[in-house]
């Protein structure tokens, strides 16, 4: 069997799910996912994760790998994906990646876990420093530690920040240094050949499915899934506890934010995600087709 991986991406809400069923329900394929919240057992509605009842309409792996006060880098990421493809491809069955976390996606294009060893004991003291002093403070560290500027290091997310610190620190190197010996190292997926499509609506649209799929969460039970999780050990972990919908949410159990705010604070910042979404999509994402999910169908979503 030839070594392809088709990759089906786009922005939330734009309709993966039932786009990726169907084609994957069509060509014998099994879905992998390349959304980072998806591996958390408990995280099913604000993050839209797909139903048992889709589920068990095609096979999906790295979906519920582990709990919440787990936490899950790229490297293990990389590691299980590997083996999922192994998996799927050794019983004759194609691979469809579907999701919309960039650094993941990423995965299956180009290499994204270098080899820089973090000792333990540093580990828990940055992690100590961003409990006490906050992310503003660890962004600051990395500026002092990098004069020659950030790259495009997303400076709003936690766990990007201080990995970043984490390498710098151990190598006593530049994250632009870091990135140019990384960019000489071979792939996960190296000799793969991957077809990728990103699925795309018209802003106005995809507004409209944001405000939607926001109150069918609310509705279902959102808030009541975040307490859930509180209990399971959420907050321990900043990527998931930070994640759309569950720190609005975690903000509203804490009240700092009313209630009657949670929807639309939930839609703002859903909206803000879109848009770095397309932005990374533009600016990272190799040669792929574009297709207008409103009128894609199983034949034309791969050409």
């Amino acid at each position: 069997m030839s070594h392809i991986l088709h990759v089906l991406t786009g922005p939330t809400a734009v309709g993966k799910t039932e786009l990726a069923l169907r084609w994957a329900e069509a060509n014998n394929a099994e879905i992998v996912s390349s959304d980072a919240l998806l591996f958390y057992r408990g995280m099913d509605l604000g993050t839209a994760k797909p139903t048992a009842e889709e589920r068990a309409r095609v096979p999906h792996h790295l979906i519920d790998v582990c709990d919440v006060n787990e936490r899950v880098d790229v490297t293990h990421y990389v590691t299980k994906a590997r083996a999922a493809v192994a998996d799927i491809t050794g019983r004759g069955r194609k691979v469809l990646v579907v999701g919309g976390s960039g650094f993941y996606l990423k995965a299956f294009f180009a290499p994204v876990a270098d080899a820089v060893a973090v000792a333990p004991e540093l580990r828990a003291e940055i992690e100590a420093k961003l409990a006490a002093e906050g992310l503003a403070a660890l962004v600051a560290e990395l500026r002092g530690l990098n004069p020659g500027g950030l790259g495009e290091l997303d400076t709003e997310n936690p766990r990007r920040v201080t990995r970043a610190l984490e390498r710098c620190r151990s190598s006593e190197r530049t994250l632009r240094d870091l990135a140019e010996e990384f960019s000489r190292q071979p792939g996960a997926f190296e000799g793969w050949t991957a077809r990728c499509t990103r699925l795309e609506r018209p802003p106005e649209e995809l507004d409209l499915r944001i405000t939607a799929r926001v109150d069918t969460m609310l509705a279902a039970g959102l808030v009541d899934e975040v307490r859930c999780l509180r209990l399971a050990g959420l907050e321990g972990n900043p990527s998931a506890s930070r994640a759309i919908g569950y720190r609005e949410t975690l903000a509203m159990l804490e009240g700092v934010l009313p209630e009657t705010e949670l929807a639309a604070e939930i839609v703002k910042n859903t909206r803000g995600l879109v848009k770095k979404q397309r932005t990374w999509f533009r600016t990272q994402l190799p040669e792929h087709r574009v297709v207008a999910a409103a009128v894609a169908t199983v034949a034309t979503l791969f050409g």
